[in-house]
């Protein structure tokens, strides 16, 4: 099979030097988490407890409210003191249960098959569902509706998405090397599930480590997988890049993986399918890579969902003076912080702490017509005009125009000589126009 790359993109300025090569650390365990009922796409779940209740590790304490949702369970053992409105990374006030830490882990397990190889699909899909994963690379979509394909549309191929395209982010890379089995049973139960006749692993080649490490571990383990090196190129760790790539089909215009015969999950979600089916564990915790040159002693960490960030910056030495800007995720896709109170959630990968802005602080000009927005767009669209529609409220204009298919990776924004906030507009009409959907449904 000859493997090909997507077209357009853009080749940002590599930084993984700050934590490539730092093992993942676990830090101690806060005396407070701050859990939000909605750390996925879908519904917010709902609090199945109350003000004074004590938990448990790993206790369910908000229950999922519909098939697009996913619980969400308590990270440490303790009493709940609050549950309340508070911020998210995205400034939009959301149900969150704070729960003060009592003392070391008293865990409750889920409910799990003796062995997973004789297990249903449908039983290991409970479990996927019970532990509360999502993709752990940033969409934080309730993995169990992923691992449910329509009987119309089977699927013959699955990827595991090893490439981390994001410049600074390390994370997946930390853990494919020093957790490989994991991911590699998470990936066996994963096809199991969606009966995947071919297994593929696409790790961009700035990985050799992680290729290599991956090739030998599926040798010794006799998996019927194939370990296929990348281009290193932005935004390759898209699915639908990824697609593209490995198996050279075209996910349709406004369609799915699924539509092609494909599904596609990070490396992380594998690790966490792994945890859940054969330990037993809910998505407590995760790996976060704690980046950039405003950090005393940034470093790849696993931490518990809900944790501060101000919290995990301490025990990373803390903010330089200079620093200017933090950032929850890569500088491509991430958002600029408001407040460092924000807990870290189940899709958190990286944070990303700098000197100085990414961009010059200058005032955005006009656009001058050059079109390198359009020419970086790995999905083919028309970002000037999209946000000028978004801009001038022409919300009806934007969705003919295709913007419910951007992906927003920024490459628009990153190539812009105006320095125009491109994504920034596309995300408002993404937002309204998908508002304006569901109105006219309901």
């Amino acid at each position: 099979m000859r493997h090909q790359s997507f077209r357009h993109g853009v080749h940002p300025k590599e930084e993984k030097s700050y934590t490539q090569s730092k093992s993942i650390e676990s830090i101690p365990l806060p005396d407070e988490v701050f859990i939000p009922l909605q750390q996925h796409i879908g519904r917010a779940c709902t609090a199945i407890v109350n003000k004074k209740d004590e938990v448990k590790t790993g206790q369910v304490i908000g229950k999922a409210s519909g098939f697009i949702s996913s619980p969400v369970h308590s990270s440490v053992t303790g009493i709940v003191k609050e549950i309340g409105l508070n911020m998210n990374h995205l400034g939009v006030r959301i149900p969150t249960v704070r729960i003060q830490r009592t003392g070391d882990d008293d865990w409750q397990y889920l409910t799990i098959p003796d062995n997973w190889q004789l297990a249903s699909s449908e039983e290991l899909n409970r479990v996927v569902f019970e532990a509360g994963i999502v993709g752990m690379g940033g969409a934080a979509f309730p993995s169990h509706v992923k691992l449910s394909p329509l009987l119309e549309k089977p699927v013959d191929s699955f990827i595991l998405n090893g490439c981390e395209c994001e410049p600074y982010l390390t994370c997946d890379h930390r853990i494919m090397l020093e957790q490989t089995d994991k991911i590699l049973t998470g990936m066996a139960i994963i096809m199991k599930m969606l009966a995947a006749k071919q297994g593929f692993i696409g790790i961009e080649k700035n990985k050799p480590d992680a290729i290599k490490k991956m090739r030998e571990q599926v040798k010794a383990g006799d998996y019927p997988f194939k370990v296929v090196p990348l281009k290193v190129k932005y935004p390759q760790g898209a699915e639908k890049m990824l697609i593209k790539a490995i198996l050279n089909r075209k996910v349709p215009t406004g369609g799915l993986p699924g539509d092609v015969g494909v599904i596609v999950h990070n490396v992380g979600t594998a690790l966490a399918v792994t945890e859940a089916v054969v330990e037993g564990k809910p998505l407590i915790k995760r790996v976060v890579s704690m980046t950039g040159d405003a950090l005393h002693s940034p470093k790849n960490v696993e931490i518990r969902i809900g944790s501060p960030l101000n919290y995990i910056i301490k025990h990373c030495g803390g903010l330089k003076e200079e620093a200017t800007s933090i950032i929850l995720g890569g500088p491509m896709m991430g958002v600029s912080l408001f407040d460092l109170s924000i807990p870290i959630v189940k899709a958190s990968s990286g944070v990303l702490c700098t000197r100085h802005p990414q961009k010059s602080s200058q005032e955005p000009g006009p656009c001058i017509r050059c079109n390198s927005c359009v020419s970086a767009c790995p999905m083919f669209l028309l970002p000037n005009r999209l946000a000028r529609f978004s801009e001038k409220e022409f919300y009806e204009e934007s969705d003919r125009f295709g913007i419910l298919n951007c992906i927003e990776c920024g490459c628009c924004v990153y190539v812009c000589p105006s320095k125009i906030p491109l994504l920034q507009w596309i995300r408002v009409g993404k937002f309204i126009v998908n508002e304006n959907k569901k109105l006219a449904a309901s």
